[in-house]
């Protein structure tokens, strides 16, 4: 039987295998007619191809508006300036800290809510008892690209008087109850860095059906400026690029043909590490579909034989990169510790899920055998636990 890296045998891969990598378009000559096409025209920011992936992205997913921005913060930002929101917004610690900077940059007190524990999305049974006279929003977030239950929390927000928005960052590419994304609650956010599935190198977009909203955004993305510099709330610099703008475009028309390698590739992950002990993967709805930002296990360390940190390092050893999402949770965050001591007990879902899960390497062009090797790997790291565990307590 050959050991694994970490106990001293070869590691799986030669060069490191990175958690992801962004699928470009090739650098052919229509990419150069386009960049010399800007440069003549001067136009580089919020300008012609801007304005066609808000087109394209608009009739891609069904919706009256897309507004192009800077990126999926400042679109946030923006669209809880744009709703008037005050006071408190309900939201998960389980996510990227992005979604908790929108609100206090806004001067909005998070208050967090336990996540469900197959899902990992922000649990809508929870949410009301949580609501105060000062709540006045909802975030929920698409968790890994996996959609939340948003009728649930759409009825909640009406029924309570809040307004609704969707933290949709790795929202391109799923779908709710076979609809896209974009539409839902009074706004969706989605987001186009090197990370994504639509990769605009840096940016973000904003849906909505609501047209009043949707002009807020757009001037608000030019420092609330409705073109006559008598601006009407103070906005932000959240103009898109046009270079940024045309990468996107050309990513588009293979967005369907993304999220479907990345469901495949799932699925070999799952038939391969279905039968190990004290692993478990996201629960996705069967009406819904995940768009895999991420994929990710969830390692149950008594039954697996060691925890996530320890399969972690054994799988760097490997030279292969993994990520622990999301870890620390929001609440425990320096930015966010002195506000939150004594929520541990208002999370317990969120805390064990953040201390036992791990994402591993998967993007839009990868291989089906590098899959394969990363399951031969685990399965390599399980045979040899006890010695690897043996090593840990030695270096503890």
């Amino acid at each position: 039987m050959i050991k694994p890296a970490v106990l001293g045998g070869r590691p799986m891969f030669e060069e490191e295998m990175h958690i992801t990598r962004p699928t470009l378009p090739r650098l052919d000559i229509d990419l150069f007619k386009h960049l010399d096409r800007m440069f003549s025209m001067g136009a580089i920011t919020n300008g012609q191809y801007v304005r066609e992936l808000e087109e394209k992205v608009a009739d891609y997913l069904g919706v009256r508006h897309a507004i192009a921005v800077s990126c999926c913060t400042s679109g946030l930002m923006l669209v809880i300036k744009a709703l008037g929101l005050f006071g408190e917004v309900i939201l998960p610690s389980f996510t990227f800290s992005a979604t908790a900077h929108a609100l206090m940059w806004n001067s909005i007190t998070p208050v967090f809510v336990d996540c469900d524990p197959e899902g990992y999305n922000l649990n809508p049974d929870l949410i009301e008892a949580s609501i105060t006279d000062r709540t006045s929003g909802i975030m929920a977030v698409y968790t890994f690209g996996n959609p939340p239950r948003i009728k649930a929390l759409e009825e909640i927000a009406a029924r309570n008087n809040l307004k609704l928005i969707f933290d949709a960052a790795h929202g391109f590419g799923s779908e709710y109850q076979a609809k896209r994304p974009g539409s839902f609650g009074h706004a969706e956010v989605f987001s186009m860095s090197p990370t994504k599935l639509l990769v605009a190198g840096e940016g973000g977009i904003v849906t909505t059906n609501d047209d009043e909203l949707a002009r807020k955004i757009q001037i608000g993305r030019n420092y609330g400026n409705p073109g006559d510099y008598d601006c009407e709330f103070a906005g932000l610099n959240a103009r898109m690029e046009e270079f940024n703008a045309y990468l996107a475009l050309a990513s588009l028309p293979n967005l369907e043909g993304f999220v479907q390698r990345r469901n495949d590739l799932v699925a070999s992950y799952k038939k391969e590490l279905a039968d190990m002990p004290g692993l478990s993967f996201q629960r996705i709805d069967p009406a819904d579909r995940n768009s895999y930002k991420d994929f990710s296990i969830l390692i149950e360390p008594l039954t697996f034989g060691l925890n996530r940190n320890q399969l972690a390092q054994a799988l760097k050893a490997e030279k292969i990169d993994t990520k622990k999402y999301f870890y620390p949770p929001v609440h425990r965050q320096k930015a966010y510790a002195f506000l939150y001591a004594g929520y541990e007990e208002s999370l317990p879902v969120t805390g064990y899920v953040t201390e036992n899960i791990l994402c591993l390497p998967l993007y839009s062009h990868m291989e089906e055998k590098e899959v394969l090797k990363i399951c031969s790997a685990i399965k390599r790291i399980y045979d040899f636990r006890e010695d690897i565990a043996r090593i840990g307590d030695e270096n503890a």
